[in-house]
């Protein structure tokens, strides 16, 4: 039975999309924002994490909480100032949220947290499941403090859904477009050794397993969301000149010209991840996009007049 999602985060790429395919499916959706003065052609209300506010209507509203709050990890250089940021939106944004469901005047039933495969680090040619052993660089150290942050849902009672992303795929934002740039320039190549693995998801798949999460009651603990088939960062790259008809010239950019553009952030495109989608394909969810071939086609196909 469709009820009311309240979303954090709602206002990012994944959050936008997974709002549209709610709301197709009969579901109220509400989001909140630290601006709910915003235009938004969805219900707002106000939180402030920094000062540990959440307008009190807000649980009151939701029968479900999906959790995509934090600050973006590729949108600016990784200063100590912004690892902090990064880390504290996420951790201290989940604790707010548990501290108020301890509350009892609210009926959420459920809680679905983002996560990311960034946890096990960088884990060269080895597939990593739900139970393998977690890395120790930084993003890793993040997605295991906001883990631990949305686990405690579960002492209040709340079933509580961990989904870890992969590379989420979409022309509007995150990852491709960044990838596709050089590509779409004549200039695509390869990064670093060009043999550690991405794990990716569309990010249609992506909301539909945010809302399977939601739906399905049985449902709980941690999810790797990736894709079945992960591929090599040469392999994306050969396929993505393929889908958007382009050729690639140059040879590997090095891994140090890498890091002396992005610095440290060097580890999310450096980073090697081949991660497991089998315990999401256990639970019967079928992937509308289970290569990436056929991902990225449905994205680039359409430009090709």
């Amino acid at each position: 039975m469709p009820g009311k999602i309240l979303i954090t985060g709602g206002s990012g790429l994944v959050g936008m999309r997974l709002s549209e395919l709610l709301i197709d499916q009969g579901y109220e959706v509400a989001h909140l924002s630290r601006k709910p003065d915003k235009v938004s052609s969805y219900k707002t209300f106000k939180w402030d994490v920094k000062n540990g506010y959440i307008d009190e209507s807000a649980l009151t509203y939701a029968d479900y909480i999906v959790n995509l709050a934090g600050a973006s990890i590729a949108a600016e250089k990784w200063t100590d100032e912004r690892k902090k940021e990064i880390l504290k939106s996420r951790v201290d944004s989940t604790n707010l949220l548990h501290k108020c469901l301890g509350r009892p005047e609210h009926h959420v039933k459920g809680f679905i947290s983002a996560s990311a495969i960034g946890i096990y680090g960088d884990a060269g040619d080895q597939l990593m499941s739900e139970e393998s052993t977690y890395g120790d660089d930084f993003l890793a150290e993040v997605c295991k403090a906001w883990e631990a942050a949305a686990w405690q849902m579960r002492d209040l009672g709340l079933r509580t859904v961990i989904l870890r992303l992969g590379i989420v795929l979409s022309p509007k934002g995150g990852a491709l477009p960044q990838i596709a740039r050089p590509v779409k320039m004549m200039a695509g190549a390869p990064l670093g050794t060009g043999r550690q693995y991405m794990s990716w998801i569309h990010i249609d798949d992506l909301c539909r397993l945010f809302i399977r999460a939601i739906e399905d009651t049985q449902l709980e603990g941690v999810y790797n969301a990736v894709a079945p088939h992960p591929v090599t960062n040469k392999e994306f790259t050969q396929e993505l000149a393929e889908a958007m008809n382009k050729p690639l010239v140059l040879p590997k950019v090095p891994a140090f010209a890498i890091n002396l553009m992005m610095g440290e952030m060097s580890e999310v495109v450096l980073a090697s991840q081949r991660v497991s989608a089998n315990k999401v394909l256990q639970t019967g969810f079928t992937f509308e996009y289970n290569y990436l071939e056929d991902a990225l086609e449905s994205f680039y196909e359409k430009n090709e007049e």
